[in-house]
C-alpha cells in the first residue's frame, strides 16, 4: 500500500479451469489451451494490479485461488447469477470491507498497464466514476467513488451495446465520468493475436507463442 493511494483495485475473474474459461477460443484452441491463455491473461492483469498503488487489492473469484495468485490480495467469492448481479455484489462487498473508491477490471485485458490503472485511481479523486470502453462494445474497466447496485443491475451484459448502456446508466445518474482509452478484450483467436502483438513481453504473448500462434 502506498500513502498516495486513494482507491482500491479489484479484478473479477474465473478460476482458469479447462472448459469453464475462454470457451469462445475453442476452436481453434483446445479447452486446455484456452485455459492456459486465460491463466496467462489473469497473471498479467494481477501483475499490473500489484504494481499499482492501491489502498487494497481484491480478487472477486468464481472458483478457487491457485498458484497464479500473488501475495497481497483479498479474495472474495462472487455472488449472484447474471454478470450484472455479480458485478454489483463485488462492488458492494469490497466497499463493505473498506469504504474507499473502487476500480474494477476483468481478466480479459492482459495488455493493461499500471499507468492505466493509476489513471483510473486518480480519476476517482475528481470524478464520480471512471469507465474503460472495450472494442467489442463492452467495457474493460469500471470505477466508482461510491458503489450503488442500481448503477449495474439490469444492464444487459455480453451484448453489442453493453458499454453504451452502462455509460448511459452512469450519465442518467448524474455522475461525472472520466473515460479511459479503449482496449481489446480477448474473446476470440483474432483478439488473442492482436492483444499479444500489443503486449509482446507479457506472459499472455509468451503463452500464445508456445501454442504455435
Amino acid at each position: 500500500m502506498s500513502p498516495s493511494s486513494t482507491a482500491q483495485i479489484m479484478i473479477i475473474a474465473k478460476e482458469p479451469v479447462a472448459g469453464r474459461v475462454k470457451t469462445r477460443l475453442s476452436p481453434p484452441f483446445s479447452p486446455e489451451q484456452a485455459a492456459a491463455l486465460a491463466e496467462a491473461a489473469l497473471h498479467d492483469s494481477l501483475r499490473a494490479m500489484s504494481a499499482t498503488p492501491a489502498t487494497q487489492r481484491l480478487l472477486a473469484l468464481d472458483g478457487l485461488p491457485g498458484g497464479w495468485l500473488p501475495a497481497g490480495f483479498v479474495v472474495i467469492p462472487q455472488r449472484g447469477s447474471g454478470l450484472d448481479e455479480r458485478l454489483a455484489a463485488a462492488f458492494s462487498d469490497a466497499y463493505r470491507l473498506r469504504p474507499d473508491p473502487i476500480v474494477l477490471i476483468g481478466m480479459d485485458t492482459p495488455q493493461v498497464t499500471p499507468a492505466l490503472l493509476s489513471e483510473a485511481v486518480a480519476a476517482l479523486e475528481r470524478h464520480d466514476a471512471v469507465y474503460g470502453p472495450a472494442a467489442d462494445g463492452g467495457f474493460w474497466l469500471l470505477g466508482l467513488r461510491e458503489p450503488d447496485p442500481t448503477l449495474l443491475l439490469g444492464v444487459p451484459m455480453s451484448h453489442p451495446e453493453t458499454g453504451k448502456l452502462q455509460l448511459d446508466r452512469l450519465d442518467r445518474a448524474g455522475l461525472a465520468v472520466h473515460v479511459l482509452p479503449e482496449l481489446t478484450d480477448v474473446d476470440t483467436a483474432a483478439d488473442a493475436a492482436a492483444v499479444a502483438a500489443q503486449a509482446p513481453g507479457s506472459r499472455f504473448a509468451a503463452t500464445l507463442r508456445e501454442l504455435g500462434r
